[in-house]
């Protein structure tokens, strides 16, 4: 397979985009004869005419081969240049972290303020969801997922970080808490707040309640565990959210650990290329450091 080589991508895409040698030289600060010799390597490379320009002609064409491969390029390539301006201009590292909105809402906090003391040049973005962190991860718009899904893909190395329980919760006016066995059979017919459909604890939740005989329709769906929790405190029904989301403040909500259920599994993964990423490995180490022990049970 030839080496990919960006200098001649980028000179061939310019000269596409703009019509001739001329634009695209002044555009990358380079004569006109070194502007067409990348694009005469980058043929050779591809072992194909991308370009053909009659003598003393001001505008080139295109091969047919050559529109595809601009066609192929347009406008990632361009969004990924501007990308790299960016980085280049600013000089500022980022790494971008997918994971369920109840994880940093709830546990990320200490970690961020632990990582920024260390690295305080550093910008961590957060996008908070549940599903298709894998792919995200895969295409290059994640570096890092915490989650509760095993992947087990090898493009995406995963460690286990810790596990922790879930609770059922509910409103204490409701009355005394059921023994955990009988939850399923003490939810039928009560209103049920979770998660939205394909989220992984909406799943587990619906699974244990059904195997019980209990109930298996939600009255209300919310996309985290923030505003599950805030619908239970307003007397919307009961919720099986994770045991770390009820805190000693809230004394209207009535809480039980659900042992009968095998602990949740909370993992650490990144893009196989950033495993030795100083930063993705200082995240790491800081998110044990800081909820092995705590939130978390070690594995």
């Amino acid at each position: 397979m030839a080496e990919i080589n960006l200098t001649l991508i980028q000179t061939f895409y310019l000269v596409a985009r703009h019509g001739s040698y001329s634009a695209a030289s002044r555009e990358l600060n380079l004569s006109y004869q070194s502007a067409a010799n990348h694009v005469r390597r980058l043929e050779q490379v591809m072992n194909e005419r991308l370009v053909e320009s009659d003598q003393g002609a001001k505008k080139i064409r295109l091969t047919p081969r050559g529109v595809a491969l601009y066609n192929l390029l347009h406008p990632e390539l361009e969004i990924m240049l501007e990308r790299l301006a960016l980085v280049v201009t600013s000089q500022r590292p980022v790494l971008r972290i997918g994971l369920p909105q109840a994880i940093f809402y709830y546990l990320m906090p200490s970690v961020l303020a632990a990582f920024h003391a260390r690295f305080p040049s550093v910008e961590l973005i957060a996008y908070e969801r549940d599903t298709s962190l894998a792919e995200l991860v895969k295409n290059g718009s994640l570096d890092v997922c915490i989650n509760e899904r095993f992947f087990g893909d090898p493009v995406v190395p995963q460690s286990l970080l810790g596990t922790y329980h879930l609770n059922l919760v509910y409103p204490r006016i409701w009355g005394p808490p059921p023994r955990p066995v009988d939850i399923p059979e003490w939810s039928r017919g009560r209103p049920m707040v979770t998660y939205e459909p394909g989220q992984t604890l909406r799943n587990m939740a619906m699974d244990f309640l059904a195997k019980g005989g209990g109930q298996t329709e939600a009255s209300t769906s919310a996309s985290g565990s923030s505003s599950v929790k805030k619908c239970v405190e307003s007397g919307l029904g009961f919720a099986i959210i994770p045991a770390w989301c009820v805190e000693p403040e809230d004394a209207d909500l009535a809480q039980v650990k659900i042992d009968v259920l095998p602990p949740v599994k909370v993992y650490f993964g990144q893009a196989l290329f950033m495993a030795k990423n100083v930063y993705v490995q200082a995240l790491h180490e800081q998110c044990r450091l800081s909820l092995v022990g705590s939130a978390l049970e070690a594995s």
